[in-house]
């Protein structure tokens, strides 16, 4: 059996970038800890370190140039800052007040600008600006208020895409600002609730492709003309779909997010004829699809249970993929565990996929639930070190995707809003009865695992169904939705009240529905995790919720990282953090156990 450690220290490697040329990659790997730049050549050899910086940094190209446009933060503060790298140099910064955000950053084909989004203007609302990579000047472009993106430059520079969140949950409008003047269009405008993408443009302007789910449950892709001003739905299948065009036009790509596992088609930009399938290495997730400004070379990271995650490279022309990077690990491949899905049905009737490890020995098998974060999240068939160690461990390992999460249209993205909220916490019952049905498994014996979102929804389980869990593993999770809004960072207060509900309007139900109003129910043990520097869920929301359980002779342990904010970035900390977590587990779940203990009042 592999490790803790080992599995914890497999590097993966992501395409950050592709040069226009297609003879260099811009990688993003974990090698060091934490994810740092390096150059490799397209057709293979050594990593050329660019990076070796405290904290994890993101980048591309600057088009037209060998210089790299770096995105960091601070501990995990998510107050992003840009830099820019030369080759053979230090970062320099570009738009740099560790007070605000800058994020979203995107540079027009030519090289010669950046758009990118940031607060600064009051803390709150995301304006976007629109700076000379040349002169250093810089203004703003679009300054309407609410939580904006730069979504990318027309090919001849004069027109920025932006999106923009309304007030509705997961809903956006797409807006097209012309730079001169000013003005702007809204692309696709819609009556319901829906999600509108960033363009992929043809070569001449006149019109791009993206994703939308306007008027439709799932995500299609439309076709936007410039003149006309209207949009016609050109490629649909009953899943989401996400459109990539190459700068020069040849290649349109399509990735299908089938069930949560990613399938690749080539097509005519123009025609939209089907050129073939991209062949992957197997079953599993792509992400981080890059083309070459020429069409010839795909870059993608792949990965699955059974894979960290590398880059692999697909030619256009000849239909071969290829592995491009090796990362490090000690894992043997053959010990590894693949997850079967499965569908259980809620109490209402609601069908709920799962996917399901189950260990080929160790009968009856303690279970851990894992539950994603989010809510508009969902868990796909990853690679996630955890889940191999356990099901290595003889624990069965269940994750489903609950009523709220995205992937399953927007009819089952909503099913969790606001007055609905607890209907997803009903789902972890559901799932709990229908694993007592599973040979092999103890459900008697089940934990719930989740960090963020999913972080409340552990806590909510063992709230409001406390005689169903022996444990909960808590990272980063809000324990009270009221406190959690009212503490969150101003700028996403307004983002997160179209999810929850609204402190003004529907406090009372906030406070109905949080688990800490419900502490004195709570009876398993539990494990939190926190970052002393989260900006999204803050450290009180853990820490208020430990001081309770104390007080309650609840046993409850809390985990605190000062260089982390919303999670474990950093290895170093997972190393640290997570051998404990699995060590309170193996306490918790292979001693002898009576689930009759949680439900007896306390003396």
């Amino acid at each position: 059996m592999a490790s803790l450690r080992d599995l914890l220290e497999a590097r993966i490697a992501l395409p950050a970038d592709l040069s226009a040329d297609g003879e260099t990659v811009l990688v993003s790997s974990n090698l060091t800890g934490t994810m740092q730049l390096y150059r490799l050549p397209s057709a293979g050899g050594p990593l050329e370190r660019l990076t070796e910086l405290h904290e994890p940094v993101v980048g591309t190209f600057v088009p037209g140039s060998e210089r790299v446009l770096l995105q960091m933060d601070e501990a995990g503060n998510e107050r992003a800052q840009l830099y820019l790298l030369d080759p053979g140099g230090e970062p320099e910064p570009l738009v740099h007040d560790p007070r605000f955000i800058h994020a979203t950053p995107c540079c027009s084909r030519d090289g010669r600008a950046l758009a990118y989004s940031s607060n600064r203007r009051n803390g709150v609302d995301f304006d976007i600006y629109v700076r000379s990579l040349e002169s250093g000047a810089e203004r703003s472009a679009y300054e309407l208020g609410g939580w904006c993106d730069a979504a990318g430059f027309s090919p001849d520079g004069r027109t920025l895409a932006v999106t923009r969140h309304t007030e509705l949950a997961a809903d956006n409008v797409l807006l097209l600002v012309d730079l001169e003047s000013g003005e702007w269009v809204e692309v696709a405008p819609h009556d319901d609730d829906a999600f509108v993408g960033a363009p992929a443009w043809l070569p001449d302007g006149r019109s791009f492709l993206f994703g939308t789910s306007a008027g439709r449950d799932t995500v299609a892709i439309a076709r936007y003309d410039i003149a006309a001003g209207t949009s016609e739905v050109v490629v649909e299948s009953g899943w989401d779909l996400t459109p990539l065009v190459d700068d020069a036009g040849e290649h349109l790509l399509v990735h299908e997010n089938a069930d949560g596992y990613s399938r690749l088609e080539l097509r005519d930009p123009r025609t939209l004829e089907l050129r073939g399938e991209v062949p992957l290495p197997g079953r599993g997730v792509v992400s981080d699809t890059v083309f070459s400004g020429d069409g010839r070379l795909l870059a993608f990271h792949f990965t699955s249970p059974l894979e960290p995650g590398d880059i692999w490279l697909h030619d256009t022309g000849s239909g071969q993929t290829r592995r491009l990077t090796t990362s490090p690990s000690e894992v043997p491949r053959s010990r590894l565990a693949e997850p079967s899905l499965h569908r259980f049905e809620s109490f209402d009737g609601e069908s709920v996929p799962v996917f399901l490890y189950e260990p080929e020995d160790h009968y009856p098998a303690p279970v851990v639930i894992w539950i994603h974060g989010g809510p508009e999240g969902q868990l796909r068939p990853i690679w996630n070190a955890l889940h191999q160690y356990f099901a290595a461990r003889g624990f069965a390992v269940a994750a489903p995707n609950v009523r709220g999460s995205t992937g399953y249209g927007k009819r089952y993205e909503h099913l969790d809003d606001v007055e609905k909220r607890l209907d997803a916490v009903r789902d972890l019952a559901s799932l709990h009865e229908w694993l007592e049905t599973r040979r092999g498994i103890d459900a008697s014996r089940a934990v719930l695992f989740g960090g963020s979102y999913g972080g409340y929804m552990v806590l909510a389980g063992l709230a409001f169904h406390a005689e169903l869990w022996a444990a909960g593993v808590d990272i980063v999770g809000i324990s009270s939705l009221a406190t959690f809004l009212e503490n969150t960072s101003d700028y996403r207060r307004a983002f997160r009240e179209r999810e929850y509900g609204s402190l003004e309007r529907d406090r009372e139900l906030l406070e109905s529905v949080s688990p800490i109003t419900h502490v004195d129910q709570i009876r398993a043990p539990l494990f939190i995790v926190h970052g002393a520097n989260d900006p999204r869920v803050p450290l009180s929301e853990a820490e208020q919720l430990h001081r309770e359980l104390v007080a309650r002779e609840v046993p409850c342990e809390l985990l605190v990282y000062l260089d982390e904010g919303h999670g474990l970035q950093k290895l170093k900390n997972r190393l640290d953090a997570y051998p404990r977590v699995a060590a309170f587990l193996d306490e918790v779940l292979l001693r002898p156990f009576d689930r009759n203990d949680l439900a007896a009042p306390r003396p």
